[in-house]
């Protein structure tokens, strides 16, 4: 079993910043990358960004390139998304997700097996 916690959500105005935190805890030896998804009200949960545990490589959604950063500390067992130039329509509730299947970084809800509660990240235009 892993458990994922995610930190770091809030108000912010268009334009700023924030950084979502997603501590791993458990099984961490069995991950094989960790995503980024959101969900905002009436819509469907959508990818963010994946980065792989060991490696590094990273994938991100068009709708982010460029303003977030996803990242890693491994001793920690942390994954970061750094968000910058957001935007109201950024608003949603973040999630952070493990994928233990060990095949490719995927951008599926389905590939991944452990979530966090998720995080409100709330963007006012």
């Amino acid at each position: 079993q892993v458990q994922l916690v995610e930190s770091g959500g809030g108000l912010v105005q268009a334009g700023g910043s924030l950084r979502l935190s997603c501590a791993a805890s458990g099984l961490t030896f069995s991950m094989y990358a960790m995503g980024w998804f959101r969900q905002a009200p009436g819509k469907e949960r959508e990818f963010v960004a994946a980065i792989s545990w060991i490696g590094g490589v990273k994938i991100y959604a068009d709708s982010v390139k460029g303003r977030f950063t996803i990242s890693r500390d491994n001793v920690k067992n942390t994954r970061y998304l750094q968000m910058n130039s957001l935007k109201p329509e950024d608003t949603a509730i973040y999630y952070c997700a493990g994928d233990t299947s060990g095949n490719a970084l995927s951008r599926g809800t389905s590939e991944y097996e452990y979530w966090g509660q998720g995080t409100q990240v709330t963007v006012s235009s």
